[in-house]
């Protein structure tokens, strides 16, 4: 691997002795590591080896075909590289997530730290996704719908279109764009695009989101911020220049010594920086920082959702049997006729929120009617609040691909109506069976596009 030299004296004068340890870490397999999805229980025997810092995360032994699992189109695990899996650590050690809270992930795609914190915090708490790069954000959008939260907004928003939401989320993470030294080993690319210029335009960067994100804080609120880069700029200089410019106060983290993660101090402020010759795992900093004022916001009043009709009980009561729970929701129907089921403890957050991020999405997505039968949406097929007594057929993994990749496929069981296909117990979609054949409804802008 020809590391760009400047690279090299900028990492010779940050590790010194240890520069040929991580020079030569480069050179080996990057792990592999995902993080499973609680919405499934899966029967596994494979003894993996688990990451330090997050119960859900694993090891594998080697790099799998992943799209060639059904497993991974359904939502049971997150591909995640396993040293930004230490936020669920850090979200334990400073939160109280038995309480509802209020969740920002201000540059979320493509999705892995915003399904690491719908894992970790409860039903009645929301996260708000946000993505401002348009393609980005529909990748976002996928991989939030499969892994099947409904507690959650997909924003496609800057960041400067949040002010209006000053003071309003108790947990902030800003994992940053930043210039991916980290990633040299996963992604070679990565280096074309260095260059000592790249690291100051990205800390520039970096502090303009900053700079909108601390404004957004409730009182006592809890920043994250996240790079996957080695270099002080934009790491530990940054967060410094958060704490003095926004009177922010740095936390420190008490990682066990045998996880070898470096703390760093500059001055009164912490950082966290993740080594690839000292973990198992890329390279990834963190600092943690909480809003040092106690003052209250004001309230805000939450408007009525503006395109939204709300339903009555007797226009849901024929196909409520899809949810779990239904009583627990409030439904409503939007002008193309698509329902959304909203849950009664975050009607007024949604309502609140939509108003001002006009570009999201929002609550689970029930389907649409056709007279009076529902043709169920494929959100509602991998939520986790599906119902558990629907029809359901099982399929092998032959079966299941070309299921995913929309091919038709013979079962030796008959069906009628609609009915849920799964692979290994976890839902993939929808058929629907009709006299002489079976309709295939996963999305097809989803669908497997290899041969297999």
């Amino acid at each position: 691997m020809n590391l760009p030299p400047a690279f090299v004296q900028q990492m010779q004068a940050l590790l010194g002795d240890d520069f040929n340890a991580f020079k030569y870490s480069l050179l080996n397999e990057t792990a592999v590591s995902i993080r499973w999805n609680d919405k499934v229980k899966l029967n596994n025997k494979e003894n993996y080896e688990g990451v330090k810092w997050n119960a859900k995360g694993v090891y594998l032994k080697e790099r799998p075909i992943f799209t060639l699992d059904p497993l991974l189109h359904a939502g049971a695990y997150y591909v995640q590289e396993a040293s930004s899996m230490s936020i669920a650590s850090i979200l334990k050690a400073q939160l109280i997530l038995n309480q509802p809270l209020k969740v920002l992930d201000l540059c979320a795609a493509p999705g892995g730290k915003s399904t690491l914190l719908l894992s970790e915090i409860q039903d009645n708490s929301l996260l708000v996704a946000n993505e401002v790069i348009r393609n980005r954000y529909q990748i976002l959008q996928e991989n939030l719908c499969k892994w099947g939260n409904r507690n959650m907004m997909i924003s496609n928003h800057e960041t400067s279109d949040f002010k209006r939401l000053a003071g309003y989320f108790d947990l902030i993470l800003v994992d940053a764009p930043c210039s991916g030294e980290g990633l040299f080993r996963k992604d070679p690319k990565a280096m074309d695009e260095w260059s000592p210029q790249a690291i100051q335009q990205c800390a520039i960067r970096q502090q303009k989101i900053l700079t909108d994100a601390q404004q957004l804080l409730s009182p006592n609120g809890k920043l994250i911020y996240s790079t996957c880069t080695y270099n002080h700029k934009e790491n530990i200089e940054n967060a410094l220049w958060l704490h003095e410019t926004f009177g922010l106060e740095s936390l420190q983290i008490n990682f066990p010594d045998d996880w070898n993660i470096e703390e760093q101090q500059l001055k009164n402020v912490y950082g966290y920086q993740f080594y690839p010759h000292r973990v198992q795992g890329e390279g990834f900093f963190i600092s943690v920082f909480q809003h040092a004022s106690a003052k209250l916001e004001k309230t805000r009043k939450a408007l009525p959702f503006k395109h939204l009709k709300r339903l009555k009980a007797s226009e849901t009561a024929s196909w409520q049997h899809y949810l779990q729970e239904a009583e627990k929701y409030t439904f409503f129907q939007t002008e193309k006729g698509t329902i959304f089921a909203f849950q009664v403890d975050l009607i007024e957050s949604y309502q609140l929120l939509s108003n001002v991020l006009y570009k999201s999405t929002y609550g689970l997505e029930v389907g649409m009617l056709k007279g009076k039968e529902l043709i169920p949406s494929h959100h509602l097929a991998v939520s986790k609040d599906v119902a558990k007594d629907l029809p359901t057929i099982q399929l092998d993994k032959q079966q299941a691909l070309k299921y995913l990749k929309r091919e038709n496929f013979e079962l030796t069981q008959g069906t009628q109506g609609w009915c849920l296909v799964q692979f290994d117990g976890v839902n993939l979609g929808w058929v629907k069976g009709l006299e002489h054949r079976l309709n295939n409804y996963y999305p097809k802008e989803w669908r497997i596009r290899m041969e297999i």
